[in-house]
């Protein structure tokens, strides 16, 4: 197999695994989140690392819906306060920097969402809406695709490194939040187009 080859299956051994990751994230949960979004007065976005670059894209999308975001850390993110909501990525749900200001924006009053693959975590257990990402892959697949795929590959656990499956699914996930909200509030296209940066 060439080395293309392998790259191709693989992202599609990585599109079986997200698409088997979001069957399994709870509607209710997605509901509460989007409800969230929509009664913010503020929303702030914040992640370490990769998910801090997820975390970054998000925030642009809810600009360009409209909605007031900022990231957490730059220069000009204003104070935040009662009526904010603040969202974090953070796959382990115990990275340190990200912990210590959910805990400071829960003690301002402010909301606090959590995206992870780890609930019970230390965020998870102050955070008033959770969006599970499982990761962990199940023991066996009944997925003739992504068996195919995995026996050309070489059964493996570790098929993406680090994080990838975390951050890629966070990724999808932020982007179908965004088109649900547009179709929930009759947002179209066009509305985001026009405050696409145009100073670039």
């Amino acid at each position: 197999m060439t080395h293309g080859a392998s790259v191709k299956n693989m992202m599609s051994l990585m599109a079986s695994r997200i698409d088997a990751i979001s069957r399994q994230i709870s509607s209710g949960e997605i509901d509460a989140f989007l409800a969230a979004i929509l009664e913010a007065k503020r929303i702030y976005v914040m992640g370490a690392g990769r998910s801090g670059l997820v975390a970054k894209s998000f925030a642009m999308r809810l600009m360009h819906m409209g909605l007031t975001s900022y990231v957490v850390g730059e220069t000009i993110t204003p104070a935040i306060g009662e009526g904010d909501l603040i969202v974090a990525f953070s796959g382990s749900g115990n990275t340190k920097t990200i912990g210590d200001i959910a805990e400071t924006a829960k003690s301002l009053g402010v909301k606090v969402a959590l995206i992870s693959s780890n609930p019970d975590s230390r965020i998870g257990k102050i955070a008033d809406f959770v969006i599970k990402i499982e990761t962990q892959r199940d023991p066996v697949s009944c997925d003739a695709h992504e068996y195919e795929i995995r026996q050309m590959l070489g059964e493996h656990r570790s098929f993406a490194p680090l994080g990838t499956i975390f951050e890629t699914s966070s990724l999808m996930f932020g982007d179908a939040v965004i088109s649900t909200l547009m179709d929930m509030t009759k947002t179209e296209e066009s509305d985001l187009k026009r405050r696409h940066t145009n100073i670039e």
